[in-house]
């Protein structure tokens, strides 16, 4: 029998408060999954498919103040000149109170936003995970069926996601439950576009040809689609085009997760 959504959603947020602090991971199974569609746009073609080892990945993206946990001990900058966070930018949700970096009230468990490649990089490694492959980000989000999106293929509604929303307008990462991938990871859809370790190259799809390089530079790919896009971006196989165009800098409506 099927749990009503407000028990979903007190259980989505009791394993968040639990887990604030050090994200839980769910695994992902090894095997061949589609990747990719014939029937979108041209960055999405072709429908072709990849097998990937077992992998764990976070059920909620990051959040503001796990960032702000990793600002405190690390900063807003690293040793190699690599800007992590626009913490200047107006749209940011996480500032310096004297001496201590803190998310601003009522948006601590909002997917943090602002956040550079190489901070989405960073975080993850001071966590000691990385950031998922995009084969790795797709396969989490809609399994081995092809699924439009990660519920399925029922078109979006605001109980699975948060899209169509005003400007920086995010949402609690675990607002969703009902939208969770067949995996149950959750807030793959809409909220916040979400880094992968990918550089944004055509498909097919393939880990060998210099994509998984972990130095910053080349433009990244961005999935899943943030709090400010129509029903249509934020599917599956959406790849976020030229919105990562300066992976350098972050920007109002891309966040990440971690893997392992």
């Amino acid at each position: 029998m099927k749990c009503p959504l407000p028990v979903l959603a007190f259980v989505s947020a009791s394993l968040w408060a639990a887990g604030s602090s050090a994200q839980e991971l769910i695994s992902i199974p090894a095997g061949t999954f589609i990747m990719g569609t014939d029937t979108g746009p041209a960055d999405e073609r072709p429908a072709h498919q990849v097998t990937l080892p077992q992998f764990s990945i976070d059920r909620f993206p990051v959040s503001n103040a796990q960032f702000a946990e990793f600002l405190n001990a690390v900063g807003p900058a690293n040793g190699k000149g690599e800007r992590l966070f626009d913490y200047d930018d107006p749209d940011a949700r996480i500032h310096r109170t004297e001496a201590t970096w803190v998310a601003d009230p009522g948006y601590e468990h909002h997917s943090v936003v602002e956040v550079s490649w190489a901070g989405a990089r960073d975080y993850c490694a001071w966590r000691g995970k990385r950031l998922p492959t995009e084969a790795e980000w797709e396969k989490a989000a809609r399994g081995t069926d092809a699924r439009r999106f990660p519920w399925g293929n029922a078109a979006p509604d605001p109980t699975r996601a948060r899209f169509a929303a005003a400007y920086n307008a995010t949402a609690p990462v675990h607002a969703h439950p009902a939208g969770a991938s067949p995996y149950g990871v959750q807030d793959m859809s809409g909220n916040a576009w979400e880094w992968v370790a990918s550089a944004y190259l055509p498909y097919p799809y393939r880990a060998d040809d210099g994509r998984e390089d972990p130095a910053a530079g080349p433009v990244r790919a961005t999935r899943g689609g943030g709090h400010d896009s129509p029903p249509e971006e934020i599917t599956t196989t959406q790849r976020g085009r030229n919105l990562s165009r300066n992976p350098r800098s972050g920007h109002h409506n891309i966040g990440f997760r971690c893997s392992k």
